[in-house]
């Protein structure tokens, strides 16, 4: 296939993946980046928030020519239960800044864009290309690997797994664990077309202006999921994931579920009128700080979401992705450049410096969040949401009853939800958990 030897070979081409690709061949070295989708994005079918901050250390003036969608001015967040929601949200002039700090993007768009300039910094991009083991020498370093195309091993100094979160290239090398189904979410996904002015005229918006939609509540059926809701220029993201364990140990369906978070009232009237043209589903590492696997080893890296690097509570997965990308193949430049192996103890220093980013120090602080949310499912998405609604009707529903009677009642109902759920009990420990 190809004889000759790389500084680096990358497996995958999404956030993570062009991210290493990209910062290792603008330092000059010779770089093999292997995806094996139709091209770079075919297969990544998340609708997005981007994070500008992480793209700039990476590509500074990437707004001149990247695909985005609409920069986001507010962010809305929903407990709802079957015919209403309860919500905060936060819209802010601020964001309408020279450089803004949030966007939606569409990935399809997104990685072919981000896979351009990986081939313009001088990396070897191959598509539909699968990577079918890892080459290992006498001593059981990582020296190279075999694809599905003809020919025999190609060698490089380093191999960076930037496979995601369902490959299993790694697994079958022994190098991590297959993510167990507690600690993974299904998010399936569809995208609603409207014309732009429909969509502005909706969410209150101008120009590319964009609004954001999180909501928790009994669309998940008890189960511990996020139902979201992102404005693009000319669609609308609509989507719902919930832990791979849950639905298996629930029976319940991905589509159904999605199909009653469209159909809710508070979501019908904003999709009302949209052409459906696309529907996906993706895999969403949650484990938290407690999954991260080993990242390291001789002749070999691990990165984003092959490295269970997400924070799920937060909901921030490309950041993650770009920044552990851009981490690893800054510590194979500075190893390359002192003339040292590729060897475990050399590439220890990608973990080093993982540690002090934003990534990690953020999952150890939030490393009960997942455990908490994931346990008492039932009490967060079911219970909680139907007694906030409860709440809030009996304060304004004026129809001849006392007030004191309806305090009574609300009172009465948050005892009978403590004493059987642990109301108070979980409010204390949520409190802790995000100190």
């Amino acid at each position: 296939m190809i004889e000759e030897k790389f500084d680096a070979i990358v497996i995958g081409a999404g956030m993570s993946g062009n991210a290493a690709a990209y910062t290792m061949a603008s330092q000059g070295l010779k770089v093999l980046q292997l995806e094996r989708g139709e091209y770079p994005g075919s297969k990544n079918v998340q609708g997005a928030i981007m994070y500008a901050n992480m793209l700039e250390k990476i590509i500074p003036d990437f707004r001149d020519d990247a695909p985005l969608e609409r920069h986001l001015v507010e962010q809305r967040l929903w407990v709802m239960d079957d015919t209403s929601h309860t919500g905060i949200h936060y819209r802010s002039d601020d964001f309408n800044e020279a450089k803004p700090n949030r966007y939606t993007i569409i990935r399809a768009q997104f990685d072919k864009w981000f896979s351009r300039k990986v081939r313009e910094a001088g990396a070897t991009v191959l598509c539909e290309t699968t990577v079918t083991e890892l080459v290992r020498d006498a001593k059981d370093r990582v020296v190279g690997v075999r694809t599905d195309r003809a020919g025999g091993a190609i060698f490089a100094d380093v191999v960076v797994l930037a496979e995601g979160v369902s490959g299993l290239l790694g697994p079958r090398a022994g190098l991590r664990e297959i993510p167990k189904p507690q600690t993974v979410a299904l998010a399936v996904k569809e995208m609603h077309f409207l014309p732009e002015e429909v969509i502005e005229q909706r969410f209150g918006l101008k120009g590319d202006e964009g609004c954001v939609i999180e909501a928790v509540g009994t669309t998940s059926r008890g189960m511990a999921g996020l139902g979201f809701l992102y404005t693009n220029k000319e669609s609308i993201s609509l989507g719902i994931g919930c832990l791979v364990s849950d639905f298996a140990a629930m029976m319940e369906s991905p589509y159904v579920l999605l199909d009653a978070l469209k159909n809710h009232p508070s979501i019908r009237p904003l999709i009302a009128g949209s052409e459906v043209k696309e529907y996906a589903a993706h895999l969403i590492p949650e484990g938290g700080y407690k999954a991260i696997p080993q990242l390291f080893g001789d002749g070999w890296v691990v990165v984003g979401d092959a490295a269970q690097l997400n924070n799920a509570v937060h909901r921030e997965g490309s950041n993650l992705a770009m920044t552990s990308g851009r981490i690893a193949a800054e510590a194979i430049v500075k190893v390359k450049s002192r003339n040292g192996p590729m060897t475990k103890r050399n590439l220890a220093l990608y973990k080093a410096m993982l540690d002090k980013s934003f990534v990690v120090k953020d999952l150890r602080k939030y490393k009960d969040m997942p455990a908490l949310l994931h346990t008492n499912s039932c009490n967060f998405f079911a219970t909680y949401p139907r007694l906030m609604s409860q709440a809030a009707q009996n304060f304004m529903r004026v129809d001849g009853t006392p007030k004191i009677e309806k305090e009574k009642a609300t009172t009465a109902a948050f005892i009978k939800a403590r004493s059987r759920w642990g109301l108070v009990s979980d409010a204390v420990r949520l409190a802790f958990a995000w100190r």
